[in-house]
């Protein structure tokens, strides 16, 4: 069985919901208390043991890359008024040996597209995608680690899902699943509620097999005229090569103004902030 090594991080989107904050700079990079939420998604990635980390970028979007990039005269800085804590804060955001590429979306055209774009750099290898806007608190190696395990186990595209109850759930992709095996049986992107075929939602981490990039290449558009992850991945089960795992995490939708709310006041209260 193929290591995965690879992850993907989908972080080309406006951030319209954060206007003005995101005018000019990405979403990805607000702070949960004094870390960027791409960092929290880039540390359980590696927690998981991935050391190629591929972001698929927009325009206005350099800042992700100065962020995981070396600062040799922020760090002189700090150095010279004593700062060797903050040296040592900024000087290992990434830990020697991970790899960081970057590639650019020139169309937000959906989720399956931004996978897409990665192709070339994932090759015929399976992969990780993680949305940082699902901003996740775990224990452990981290929900990733728990994909990478299972897919090694079974050599499927395996899937993050939470119950999610009422007219929720058609915010989400909803999973059809055979609950006595965890095989996923379809996947349907944002139903209507009473067509949602399980209270069931697929969230923002995903173990890819490579065989979804043939699929996404031949698929039309979908919800929203876009090329959705969800309907890709359905294909995928149709053949009986995804399988569901429930997410072991607390989870912060932070693409949200209040999730993003939330999961600030839940940090600061368990670090002790106030």
């Amino acid at each position: 069985m193929q290591k995965i090594r690879k992850a993907v991080f989908p972080v080309a989107g406006f951030g319209t919901r954060f206007l003005p904050a995101t005018k000019a700079m990405p979403k990805e990079l607000l702070p949960i208390i004094n870390k960027p939420l791409i960092q929290y998604a880039v540390e359980e990635a590696i927690s998981a043991g991935i050391d190629t980390l591929i972001f698929i970028t927009g325009r206005n979007k350099r800042a992700i890359e100065d962020h995981f990039d070396s600062n040799p005269e922020l760090e002189a800085a700090l150095h010279s008024k004593g700062k060797s804590e903050q040296v040592e804060m900024v000087r290992n955001i990434l830990p020697s040996g991970v790899e960081c590429i970057f590639v650019r979306q020139p169309k937000q055209l959906g989720l399956g597209h931004a996978v897409l774009c990665a192709a070339r750099a994932v090759g015929n290898e399976p992969f990780a995608v993680l949305l940082a806007d699902d901003f996740l608190i775990y224990d452990g190696a981290g929900v990733t680690a728990d994909l990478v395990g299972a897919y090694e186990k079974s050599g499927k595209t395996q899937l993050s899902v939470m119950q999610v109850d009422g007219f929720d759930i058609s915010k989400y992709g909803v999973v059809n699943v055979n609950k006595n095996t965890g095989s996923v049986l379809g996947l349907i992107e944002k139903p209507d509620f009473k067509d949602a075929p399980s209270n069931l939602a697929s969230i923002g981490r995903y173990v890819l097999c490579p065989d979804i990039f043939d699929i996404l290449r031949n698929q039309l558009a979908g919800s929203g005229g876009e090329i959705q992850l969800s309907d890709a991945i359905n294909t995928q089960a149709k053949s009986g090569k995804v399988v569901s795992n429930n997410l072991n995490a607390k989870r912060f939708d932070c693409g949200d103004v209040l999730g993003y709310i939330e999961a600030i006041k839940y940090i600061a209260a368990r670090d002790g902030i106030f």
